[in-house]
């Protein structure tokens, strides 16, 4: 069972707690063994320990699951090794509908949001788009790439999709026709992440080869080229209001292992580090505002643990840390 033991760097006004669920399916009562701390306002650093009964769900798939997206308020999608992509209820932890097409892992899943239809890409080079109301076959596939599919996103309006790969090739379809609109290619450029900027034709792009690109993707040209960095950039998050987006980083022993926020307007400068993580930053994202009392942003790492960080000041708010339990 993997929990995470949540340290809370400043004071909060309400108690909080993190678990981290990697399975969904059938119910099942666990009990929990927490440990948290928060600094009290007299600067004294309390540490409680809670044991509780909690409800896990058995598991979706059958092997490692690569990815999970959000489809609704109640519906997610996962992917992973066992080649099969996943519709459930979180809320209830019911599996809606599994989707199998794909021949090697999925990588990636793409979701149009609050409707029934989602995007997966995999191993196999393929992409293959899926709708919840439909048969488990793909409605569309997309094939073009000689390698892995590292990349996938979808535009605002829903009516193009945006993929990268290790062959150092993006492609934008268009999603009616299944027919490739147009293909760029930049020499060594490994593509790890898509992400198409809000409102704009602009598509947020990190890479292998250090580097984070803005593309636009009316004609699918680079529009801007931030600086390189030191080590690969593995993910990149855009946000609601398309001003500001986060990239992540590879690294050692805490050499990289950062994000980073850079602003999407003009300046297109960088705005804030965030640092503490002792190996690969894996995923960033913004949290929502309503989950935070201040701008915040969440990075998880290959240290075993997920942080939040103060969006303007880079100072670490909470450390949340993976434990393997019987």
């Amino acid at each position: 069972m993997l929990l995470l033991r949540c340290h809370l760097k400043r004071a909060l006004p309400q108690k909080v707690s993190c678990r981290f669920c990697a399975v969904m399916g059938k119910l099942q009562s666990k009990f929990k063994h927490s440990t948290y701390k928060y600094s009290r306002p007299d600067g004294f650093i309390e540490e409680k320990i809670q044991t509780k009964a909690f409800q896990e769900y058995s598991p979706a798939h059958v092997d490692t699951v690569s990815v999970v997206a959000a489809l609704n308020s109640d519906l997610c999608v996962s992917g992973g090794k066992d080649k099969t992509a996943v519709a459930y209820n979180w809320r209830t932890g019911n599996v809606v509908k599994r989707f199998k097409g794909h021949e090697r892992e999925i990588t990636k899943i793409a979701c149009i949001y609050k409707s029934s239809q989602f995007f997966s890409a995999s191993r196999d080079k393929m992409v293959m788009m899926w709708d919840l109301q439909s048969s488990s076959q793909p409605r569309q596939q997309f094939s073009g790439h000689t390698m892995v599919v590292t990349g996938l996103t979808v535009s605002p309006d829903s009516s193009h999709l945006c993929t990268g790969s290790r062959d150092n090739t993006l492609l934008l379809w268009d999603v009616g026709t299944g027919q490739c609109a147009e293909r760029a290619s930049v020499s060594r450029n490994l593509v790890t992440h898509l992400c198409w900027v809000p409102r704009e034709h602009y598509i947020l792009q990190t890479s292998e080869d250090k580097t984070i690109r803005l593309w636009d993707s009316r004609g699918l040209q680079v529009a801007h080229t931030f600086p390189t960095q030191q080590h690969i950039q593995t993910y990149c998050e855009v946000s609601e209001d398309g001003h500001k987006c986060v990239s992540c980083s590879s690294g050692f022993e805490g050499e990289g292992c950062e994000a980073t926020l850079w602003d999407l307007r003009q300046t297109r400068s960088r705005i804030c580090e965030y640092r503490g993580h002792f190996q690969t930053v894996a995923s960033c994202i913004f949290l929502p505002r309503a989950l935070a009392a201040m701008p915040a942003i969440a990075t998880s790492s290959h240290d075993c643990k997920v942080k939040i960080w103060n969006q303007d000041t880079g100072e670490e708010q909470m450390l949340c840390k993976s434990e393997v339990q019987p």
